[in-house]
């Protein structure tokens, strides 16, 4: 794994302590109910106060992807999410990054300002949106999703699909220090496979780049703990300590102050940050 990435004004170094990535959805139709539709003046100051709150990275998206969503269109995408990036990009001191497959968004996406493009299915939905990434040299989370839960063996099939993933990024040019994968808790997976992707993530770390996980909020939290999707936060506050300790680097979360806090105290257990 190379040390430094360079994602627009930050550096990351890896290994050093864990960072966080706010979430902003400019969505009528969040799972989580914080969408904010296409008010961008909102936007602005949600994101402020992620970035107030600790966030490194903010990641927005212009889809739901929730289970039963419905997909929306380019053209409905880019109306919420270019207008959003472009004022973040003037106002916020940390990057931004843009949830999107769609390569046409992600292009303009990153001409607007995005310094990071966080792919859901991994470049396979697109090949041409690995050479976008490559042309803009910025830095991609390629996150494993399939349709249906079938596997022949979880884990080894994530790491295969994850590793095409790889092949496809590199083959297309873009530099390692720039690939960052994610394992795709609740895409793809029963809650049974979530809870042992969170166990197993020393798997994805031995792929030897860095790893993101998403557990804010998610439905496997709610059948754990039979909450409704606002009464999560002890949940994804267990997840996000676990990941941690077994090697997450990012960690992509609703509610920022609580899981910086959460990442701090994680960190000088793992990482021994206060020696």
């Amino acid at each position: 794994m190379k040390d430094v990435t360079k994602c627009g004004s930050l550096s990351i170094e890896w290994g050093k302590r864990t960072y966080i990535m706010g979430i902003l959805n400019v969505t009528p139709d969040s799972f989580s109910g914080d969408g904010i539709g296409n008010d961008v003046g909102l936007a602005v100051e949600q994101a402020l106060k992620l970035q107030n709150d600790g966030a490194d990275i903010i990641d927005v998206g212009g889809e739901s992807t929730r289970p039963g969503s419905i997909p929306v269109d380019l053209e409905e995408e880019r109306r919420r999410v270019i207008p959003v990036v472009r004022s973040l990009v003037s106002k916020l001191s940390i990057p931004i990054s843009v949830d999107t497959y769609k390569p046409k968004l992600a292009q303009e996406a990153i001409d607007a300002g995005a310094a990071m493009i966080n792919d859901i299915w991994g470049l396979k939905h697109d090949i041409s949106m690995a050479e976008i990434i490559s042309h803009g040299n910025v830095p991609v989370i390629l996150m494993h999703n399939q349709y249906g839960v079938e596997y022949s063996d979880l884990m080894s099939d994530v790491i295969d699909s994850l590793s095409k993933s790889i092949e496809c990024a590199i083959y297309s040019g873009i530099r390692e220090e720039n690939i960052i994968l994610d394992p795709g808790m609740g895409f793809g997976k029963t809650p049974s496979q979530n809870l042992q992707l969170i166990r197993r993530l020393g798997e994805i770390k031995a792929m030897g780049f860095p790893v993101l996980i998403g557990t804010s909020r998610k439905s496997t939290l709610g059948l754990v703990l039979d909450l409704p999707v606002d009464d999560r936060l002890e949940g994804t506050a267990a997840t996000v300590a676990i990941s941690i300790a077994n090697g997450v680097d990012i960690v992509r979360v609703h509610d920022v102050r609580e899981m910086k806090r959460v990442s701090l105290m994680s960190d000088a257990i793992v990482r021994d940050t206060i020696a």
